[in-house]
């Protein structure tokens, strides 16, 4: 970044703690970092501290809450600057909350963003490359990250918490930030401890059936990652298990993240996966011999029908071809469309998603490329029969398509494609 960018963004957040009064001084705040499930993680540890009888207040992609104040995040920023997060924090105060739980990114980290908040707690969900234009490399990407778990490092509170998913080929680089200082406390967390936990307690989630038997929300292997970095937490803070069992069982999820709009008599999915790993574990929870496997979902032996973009601005221009191969590899038909194009010619983003399919012996056929998204949606659902899955990518819970010049159109997945349902009466 450009240095006297930085020290203006480093400026406005020294000004936005002044003028707020430095309110995380006087609430415990929790930062989220990672490649993905950042929200989800969010939405899961404010259901414990909630279970627990905790007051609450969060700020994630996805919507902004204070106590039982909430609305959607319209802003198309997960980590907002000028001001906002000591205007959140100052609120979730006055309000008398007792937690407050922030996404982190990585821009928003080389922006400063995160200083003169006095962090508690630190999480690392997952890493996998993201924003490397931005960045200018993987390691700078990974690197930006890590300094926010040293910023814990530094912070005001005695006592600190380091979470880190054990599972993620770069859990060291955050377990060594954490253990820099004397008074911080780093836990490493695994879905297999997670697992074990739970059946030490009596609750089985050994399986695919016996988790969506308990909590449907369970069901989709990468929300195990979620829920251990919840369990994880409420034993830090002395949470017992079956306030913690209550949440695990009770939490409904997060809107846009693998949710079905509709399951009979074919599923129809949303989700937000936006890079090459996400977009694979979707696809591979949503193969219809792992989805009509289960009991009541009928037999298996259907189609994956995927609804696939990439989004414009210069972003991750890499992974368009990944995201086309890995569509390839996975599903049976593939309409490519519009997501978020900004600036670039949409056209051009469908051609380098293909050119990732190209690579593949996928059958023409079944390749369809409709840049109207709404007109893309509808296809996808017409080709759909009994015991297939659509599954639209990319928008998941966002409230506007971004186009040139800086303008948006108003956007809701989900009720896009009911409305598409209704119209081919395939409900």
């Amino acid at each position: 970044m450009n240095y006297l960018f930085s020290i203006y963004h480093w400026v406005l957040a020294w000004v936005g703690g002044f003028i707020y009064g430095h309110p995380s001084r006087r609430i415990f705040v929790i930062g989220v970092t990672g490649t993905k499930g950042k929200s989800t993680t969010i939405e899961f540890l404010s259901a414990i501290l909630e279970a627990a009888g905790k007051k609450t207040a969060l700020s994630s992609t996805v919507r902004r809450k204070v106590l039982n104040e909430e609305k959607r995040n319209t802003s198309g920023n997960s980590m907002p600057g000028r001001f906002f997060l000591q205007g959140f924090l100052k609120k979730a105060v006055k309000a008398g909350a007792e937690y407050a739980l922030i996404e982190v990114t990585s821009q928003g980290v080389i922006q400063h963003r995160h200083r003169f908040i006095d962090w508690d707690a630190a999480f690392l969900t997952n890493l996998a490359p993201e924003h490397i234009e931005a960045h200018g490399s993987f390691e700078n990407y990974r690197a930006a990250k890590v300094s926010f778990f040293e910023y814990l490092a530094r912070s005001r509170k005695k006592e600190k918490y380091f979470f880190v998913n054990g599972n993620d080929s770069n859990a060291e680089y955050f377990v060594k930030a954490g253990e820099r200082i004397s008074g911080g406390r780093v836990f490493i967390y695994t879905k297999e401890k997670f697992l074990g936990e739970c059946l030490k307690n009596g609750l089985d989630l050994t399986s695919r059936e016996k988790r969506r038997a308990v909590n449907n929300w369970l069901w989709g292997d990468f929300n195990l990652d979620n829920a251990a970095a919840g369990l994880a937490f409420a034993g830090s803070q002395k949470i017992s298990w079956p306030v913690a069992r209550k949440a695990i069982t009770e939490f409904g999820g997060l809107i846009g993240r693998l949710e079905f709009v509709q399951r009979e008599p074919f599923a129809v999915v949303v989700d937000g996966a936006h890079t090459p790993d996400s977009l694979e574990k979707v696809y591979q929870n949503l193969r219809p011999e792992v989805l009509y496997g289960l009991p009541g979902q009928g037999a298996p032996g259907g189609k994956l029908i995927c609804v696939l973009g990439s989004a414009g601005g210069g972003r991750d221009k890499w992974k368009r071809p990944e995201m086309g191969k890995i569509a390839a590899r996975y599903c049976d038909a593939v309409v490519l469309t519009d997501e978020d194009p900004y600036d670039e010619d949409p056209s051009q983003i469908l051609a380098e998603i293909k050119s990732g399919i190209s690579n593949f012996q996928f059958p023409i056929s079944n390749l369809y490329e409709i840049l109207d998204r709404k007109e893309a949606i509808k296809k996808a659902i017409s080709l759909a029969e009994k015991n297939d899955a659509v599954v639209a990518t990319g928008k998941g819970s966002e409230m506007s398509i971004h186009i040139a010049h800086g303008k948006t159109i108003p956007w809701d997945e989900k009720e896009t494609i009911k409305e598409a349902l209704n119209s081919l009466k395939k409900i």
